[in-house]
């Protein structure tokens, strides 16, 4: 298996079913090393980027009605978002793995895993939104990640900044008020998948950390300026509190970045 190819196979399949299940076998001939680096060539798809099914609608991020936990359908429409966003993350992993040439071996294996957790994350979001009379396509949603990615397609470095420790960073802070008000809702196996999602999350916001540094000093720049000069550059949304300092800080935000952060709490 060569691990940029698949890659992108598994990027260009549209149905969520099949997408979960190329990436999850992928994945078992990776861990198992049953894989090799591709020639450092630019691989040409096949088809439109990202695959993905004619629903759910994309509309403008402000066209998204705002969710409520303590109704079927209010909740429904919220887990429906986050499946939305591990569907994305699927892509994202998948196209961070085929997108560049030239990285060593350990980034694939990384962006891989990530891929793998992302998918499972997604069949746990679903499994449950199915549980509430409803399916992934049933609500509009927006493409603000995958937005993102595209700005960033032809630099490695603007994608680490951008992408994982900037946009799903925020799914650090966003994940433990959520569980909450899921809770007072009454949905204990929402609150448990959540869970699952925070724990993994940490994991692939450290990992973008890590390539953000790694590519910063191959480059010689300091990671620190260079963010502010992307995140201006790429139009990255301006980050509101309250922030979850504690995951952010075992997720590899270094004390200088944590203080930087704008305490403002962000509008309800």
């Amino acid at each position: 298996m060569e691990l940029r190819r698949r890659a992108l196979e598994v990027l260009s399949l549209a149905g969520p079913e099949g997408k979960v299940e190329a990436t999850a076998k992928a994945w078992v001939e990776v861990s198992a090393g049953r894989y090799s680096l591709d020639a450092a060539t630019t691989l040409v798809p096949a088809g439109p980027l990202p695959g993905r099914p004619a629903r759910p609608t994309l509309v403008a991020p402000q066209q998204v009605p705002r969710r409520t936990p303590f109704s079927t359908e209010g909740r429904a429409a919220l887990l429906h978002a986050v499946a939305h966003i591990e569907f994305n993350a699927i892509n994202l992993a998948a196209d961070a793995v085929w997108r560049f040439v030239g990285m060593p071996e350990d980034y694939y294996l990384d962006w891989w895993r990530v891929a793998a957790e992302e998918a499972t994350h997604f069949g746990l979001v679903r499994g449950h939104l199915r549980t509430l009379g409803h399916d992934y396509g049933d609500f509009d949603a927006h493409d603000g990640l995958w937005s993102m990615a595209e700005k960033t397609a032809c630099d490695p470095i603007a994608r680490m900044a951008l992408v994982p420790r900037t946009l799903e960073a925020r799914g650090l802070d966003a994940t433990p008020p959520m569980q909450a008000r899921l809770a007072k809702a009454g949905d204990a196996r929402a609150v448990e998948i959540l869970g699952v999602i925070l724990r993994d999350e940490v994991g692939h916001v450290a990992i973008g950390n890590r390539w953000y540094r790694w590519l910063c000093e191959r480059a010689g720049l300091d990671p620190v300026a260079h963010y502010l000069l992307l995140a201006q550059r790429h139009g990255a949304p301006r980050l509101k509190g309250p922030f979850n300092l504690e995951a952010r800080a075992r997720a590899g935000f270094t004390a200088e970045e944590l203080a930087a952060l704008d305490p403002t709490p962000a509008a309800p």
